[in-house]
């Protein structure tokens, strides 16, 4: 959601011609965007800015390279999947920490990579380095099971590998299949990726958000006949891809892992724009509008004024991009009403 923040008006002139010369910049925009192919196929990858708190970066990059079968963005949405990044998360059934150890596989995986201290499941400095580790050792308990390696490693992560290897693969247990599913989805958002794909749904979500211009602002709105049909920035953002199929997050620093991130070089129109308080740290998110083109965003900016075409720097805190697609939007780890996350294993 967004915060009130003073914010350059663009004026109607202005706003005038981007809306008189929106709909053939966005079809030739979409053209071009046909012919850009997808990120790279998955090898030695690295991170992409601004998607891993501060804190963990260098330790996901470095022990997200332990074995072939784990690269840095797999074991960052793994970690996303178990706790959102929370060093104090705790499952309903017990499980630990920001990697979400049971108390029981932590005894014999534990480790302290400075041999300095008694490992702890709750300090991400000994967890991160101890689910690598953990990964790689199930990966190679699995290698002589047949299919995705990856997948396999993921599974047994979450189900045990004897599950695995008596299944032949991912056992069919839903939560497994699912959680297999979404790390290896959300692994494209944390994916420092050259090209990308336009989205598909992209022009259908700024159609709609195009629709609103000129509505108030509202704290809260999500767009609700009891609100008046107003809107904040998230809540526009939600709505807007909602209205093409995709759900997305209700709040902003959420709605952040909703897909690839474009460089600011490759915006398109339909990609939704951020600004943090922090430009290291995504957890700082405060506000996000939806890129239209030539630097311009639909923005609901802040209480007492109107949705409308801001530039992106308006803000002064632009902090990255999302390209959203429905794959990552729909491997969103849910988070119960107690704050824990709902796939501890």
């Amino acid at each position: 959601m967004a915060v009130p923040r003073r914010a350059a008006l663009v004026g109607g002139g202005v706003a005038g011609a981007v809306v008189a010369l929106f709909a053939a910049f966005v079809s030739a925009v979409m053209i071009t965007a046909g012919n850009i192919n997808q990120a790279a196929a998955q090898g030695t990858l690295s991170l992409a800015p601004g998607t891993v708190p501060t804190a963990y970066t260098g330790l996901i990059q470095q022990w997200g390279s332990l074995c072939p079968e784990l690269t840095p963005p797999l074991l960052a949405a793994q970690l996303f999947q178990e706790s959102g990044f929370s060093a104090t998360a705790q499952s309903p059934v017990g499980a630990q920490g920001i990697a979400q150890f049971m108390p029981g596989t932590w005894k014999i995986y534990g480790i302290d990579p400075t041999h300095s201290h008694t490992p702890s499941p709750w300090n991400p400095a000994d967890a991160i380095p101890s689910a690598a580790s953990y990964d790689c050792q199930l990966a190679k308990d699995t290698a002589a099971v047949p299919g995705d390696k990856q997948a396999n490693m993921l599974a047994a992560y979450n189900a045990g590998p004897y599950a695995v290897i008596s299944a032949g693969g991912v056992p069919p247990i839903a939560e497994t299949q699912h959680y297999v599913a979404n790390i290896k989805k959300l692994a494209q958002s944390f994916t420092a990726a050259t090209t990308m794909s336009v989205s598909a749904q992209a022009e259908g979500a700024i159609y709609f958000a195009q629709s609103k211009l000129g509505t108030p602002y509202q704290w809260g709105g999500e767009g609700l006949a009891s609100q008046g049909y107003r809107f904040d920035c998230s809540g526009l953002t939600q709505a807007a891809y909602k209205s093409v199929g995709i759900a997305l997050p209700r709040v902003a620093a959420d709605q952040w892992y909703a897909g690839p991130h474009p460089s600011r070089s490759q915006l398109l129109p339909g990609d939704l724009v951020f600004f943090s308080h922090d430009p290291h740290d995504p957890s700082q998110i405060h506000h996000v509008g939806i890129y239209v083109g030539g630097g311009y965003m639909i923005n609901a900016p802040h209480t007492g004024a109107v949705i409308r075409f801001d530039s992106i720097d308006s803000e002064g805190d632009y902090f990255g991009a999302t390209r959203v697609t429905g794959s990552s939007a729909n491997a969103m780890p849910t988070v119960q009403l107690n704050g824990t996350i709902a796939n501890g294993h």
